[in-house]
């Protein structure tokens, strides 16, 4: 017999969706910032790696800005499949890009160069961005929206790439170590297409179920262990 789970009330429905706007605001804020104070320092001390990191802010920006659109509407959920395309644009865009830059640093050009204003800025980046991905990646799970959850794991490969700034900049500031930023980058961008591939399936979070008059709900056959497995159907 199918197990009977409570799903959320509409008034927590109502609050959870409050919260993602929020994180998303937050989300977009912050990589504005981020991506002209990394170009600017990048292009300052003619560092690719910069650049990139600032490149690779104003993709998240479109993808938070994607899931801030769906959630501007008091149906969301009939915007979830567009928003979910979007976001896996964003993550092949990143990945086509990472993938590019560090190839070219590979080659002997574009290596990422001493910047201070490049260190603090990774640094920061790499304490705030995993609160910001957690925080919305669990409203996300709970509301059972995919896109939210697909943006969250934007953020979270943002983290990455900020560690990864964080160490082939010091790694090059301290012994010229110029290859150690594009070797990660390379790990990055295919997880990044592995992730877009995810959110253009939408295969990133189930939807919600439906509850039942009695205000209960009940999961498909063959339930997962963490609550967020099945595909979004289109509306």
């Amino acid at each position: 017999m199918a197990a009977v789970t409570l799903g959320p009330t509409p008034a927590r429905r109502a609050a959870l969706a409050r919260r993602i706007r929020l994180l998303v605001a937050a989300t977009i804020a912050y990589n504005v910032v981020e991506a002209a104070v990394a170009v600017t320092a990048g292009t300052a001390a003619s560092s690719a790696a910069l650049t990139g990191f600032g490149l690779d802010s104003v993709v998240e920006v479109a993808s938070a800005a994607a899931v801030a659109w769906q959630f501007s509407a008091t149906d969301h959920e009939r915007r979830e499949r567009a928003a979910l395309r979007v976001i896996a644009l964003s993550f092949f865009a990143l990945a086509a890009y990472v993938t590019f830059d560090a190839v070219r640093a590979l080659l002997g050009t574009g290596e990422a160069e001493h910047s201070t204003p490049g260190l603090i800025l990774a640094a920061l980046s790499l304490a705030v961005m995993p609160f910001l991905s957690a925080a919305q990646r669990r409203a996300g799970r709970e509301l059972g929206s995919a896109s939210a959850v697909a943006d969250s794991k934007q953020t979270l490969l943002c983290t990455y790439l900020s560690g990864v700034l964080l160490v082939g900049l010091a790694l090059n500031s301290l012994f010229g170590w110029s290859w150690a930023d594009p070797i990660a980058a390379l790990v990055i961008a295919a997880v990044a297409v592995r992730e877009g591939r995810e959110a253009w399936r939408g295969d990133t979070c189930c939807a919600a179920p439906a509850a039942t008059p009695s205000g209960s709900t009940v999961p498909e056959a063959g339930g997962c262990a963490d609550g967020c497995c099945s595909p979004v159907r289109d509306t």
